[in-house]
């Protein structure tokens, strides 16, 4: 089946968190650093709660990258970073067994930056035969000029631009499946934005169930005031 036609499910996608290191993210220029992190603990969160296969991938910790954001290592406690000397994952021999381990051919590529450690193993990774989804903000870039130059060799090459909530929806995809609609709405309360907001706000005052804090103690306004 075309890969443009397909949507990807938690039993055939894999991904991988490329570099978020903190010499990468002193780098970044193209996107907001905080949101930035966001977004990539949402992804790796909500992965872990569908057991979607990830890898874990490092460039020269000690020498100059540092180590992997703790923030996100604390969502994959005791799982092995995949540390390497390449510029590209795919140059690495550990890196590309890691990938085929999982069996899956539907990857979502992240990571630090866009236009060097994403666009160079992507473009590989499709010639592979692999079908590839860059979580464009869960990337970023030393310019938004390089980002989106970067997405757009990426796209020409046969990959497929995605964000975070619609990238992690992908994996729930309807409603009426309660297995994880619990621990998904909690997770996008916590960390989805406008989209975690109008979730809370459906539960609390729509459906007029259990507020997610504590509810706060409105007192009525004294009239003249």
């Amino acid at each position: 089946m075309n890969p443009y036609h397909k949507l990807y499910t938690p039993e055939d996608s894999a991904v991988a968190f490329i570099d978020f290191q903190p010499q990468m993210t002193f780098g970044v220029a193209s996107a907001d650093r905080a949101t930035l992190l966001n977004n990539v603990t949402l992804l790796a969160k909500v992965a872990k709660e569908f057991n979607v296969p990830t890898i874990l991938t490092s460039v020269e910790t000690e020498s100059f990258s540092g180590y992997t954001w703790p923030q996100l290592l604390d969502v994959f406690p005791g799982q092995p970073v995949i540390e390497r000397t390449s510029m590209n994952s795919w140059d690495d021999a550990a890196f590309r067994k890691a990938i085929e381990a999982t069996g899956r051919k539907n990857i979502l590529m992240c990571g630090l930056w866009t236009e060097v450690c994403i666009t160079w193993p992507t473009i590989e990774m499709l010639g592979q035969g692999y079908n590839i989804y860059v979580v464009e903000d869960c990337c970023a870039g030393t310019s938004v000029a390089a980002h989106e130059a970067a997405l757009s060799r990426m796209v020409q090459a046969g990959a497929t631009r995605v964000t975070t909530i619609p990238a992690l929806l992908e994996w729930q995809r309807d409603w009426a499946r309660q297995e994880h609609y619990g621990n998904l709405t909690g997770l996008i309360k916590q960390q989805g934005g406008a989209y975690g907001i109008g979730i809370e706000y459906a539960v609390t005052m729509v459906h007029k169930g259990a507020q997610s804090a504590q509810k706060p103690q409105v007192v009525p306004a004294k009239a003249g005031h």
